[in-house]
């Protein structure tokens, strides 16, 4: 025993030493991708690509960090799989929202496991939903949308970036809240989905404000209202109510971004990239540009590694009901 130890210890010195000094150099002159799993112009890649700025200058500015989009499968399932098997030396990262908290329960054949397979470095933002109609539509507020809603059973149509994604989980909800069946209408992205929205090929979408806000302020959609507990900021948006204010109660839809490794990054380089990751939140440039877009940069205890695990295991106990009750399911 003492013989295979001997011959051991020197080789876990080895490699303990080789890990460090890995972490001490990174990122070196390899650059730091950022996976998003869905397609370029879409809401979570202008969360990542503003992202990537602050990073690179919270690391220094000598850091490259690049924005490759995997799009595919429900939710971004493509691409979250692939940074799940990834080689987790902290350069392939994945920057990805709300169908974190909902693949367990949404797919039945996942690739991965989301509370094991990943490295957990920290919450992004928070970013509300709005609920937004074709031009053409006749209600001018929600109390008139649901009026038209009761007069249309089995006529309106409710468009969705695709399974899983942000604007099917809110529309899922929603259209439980309001209690009318709708035509669901799943399209391959937020950009079709919103064109045929604007041209009044279908009614009605629940989306994020990171891709709401320019239609709503050229008045390129009819706005209803948003889903957070309070009126946001955002001028465009400022004097849109609530959905609690408008009536429907006790509806309230944020959908968040979280930036993960491959299980098994050295805690080194976790760490390296958490702490820019935390300066990053707090560069004014990044801040004002997720202001315009109504997102809200996170800014509590949900930036550190542990708090965004525990708040994406929350997440995955409050949606597997939701999902269940819907009965919507994907392979």
């Amino acid at each position: 025993m003492k013989q295979v130890f001997k011959a051991v210890l020197p080789a876990a010195l080895l490699a303990a030493a080789a890990a460090g000094a890995q972490a001490q150099d990174f990122p070196g002159s390899k650059p730091i991708t950022l996976v998003v799993p869905f397609a370029a112009g879409g809401p979570t890649d202008r969360v990542a690509r503003d992202l990537a700025e602050a990073m690179r200058k919270a690391m220094g500015g000598n850091a490259s960090i690049v924005v490759e989009n995997a799009a595919g499968g429900p939710g971004g399932l493509i691409g979250a799989n692939k940074v799940a098997k990834a080689n987790p030396d902290g350069h392939t990262l994945l920057v990805h929202h709300i169908a974190m908290g909902v693949f367990p329960s949404l797919v039945r054949n996942l690739p991965f496991k989301v509370e094991t397979d990943f490295e957990y470095l920290g919450m992004i933002n928070d970013v509300p939903m709005t609920l937004i109609g074709k031009p053409q539509l006749p209600a001018n507020n929600y109390k008139e949308l649901i009026s038209w809603l009761q007069a249309n059973k089995g006529k309106v149509n409710l468009a969705n970036a695709g399974i899983a994604s942000a604007s099917h989980l809110c529309g899922m909800l929603w259209q439980s809240a309001v209690g009318v069946d709708m035509t669901t209408v799943p399209y391959k992205g937020t950009a079709p989905a919103m064109t045929d929205l604007m041209g009044g090929q279908v009614d009605l979408l629940c989306d994020q404000t990171t891709n709401t806000t320019s239609q709503i302020e050229g008045k390129k959609v009819k706005a209803y209202a948003v889903t957070t507990a309070k009126r946001l900021t955002t001028p465009a948006l400022k004097d849109l109510p609530t959905l609690d204010e408008a009536g429907q109660k006790n509806f309230q839809v944020t959908i968040w971004h979280g930036m993960y490794a491959p299980k098994g990054t050295p805690a080194a380089v976790q760490k390296k990239l958490n702490d820019a990751l935390k300066v990053a939140l707090k560069d004014p440039e990044f801040l004002k540009k997720q202001e315009g877009l109504g997102a809200v940069v996170v800014s509590d205890k949900r930036s550190d590694p542990a708090e965004h695990k525990k708040f994406v295991q929350a997440e995955i106990a409050k949606w597997s009901p939701v999902i269940k009750a819907a009965g919507v399911y994907a392979d």
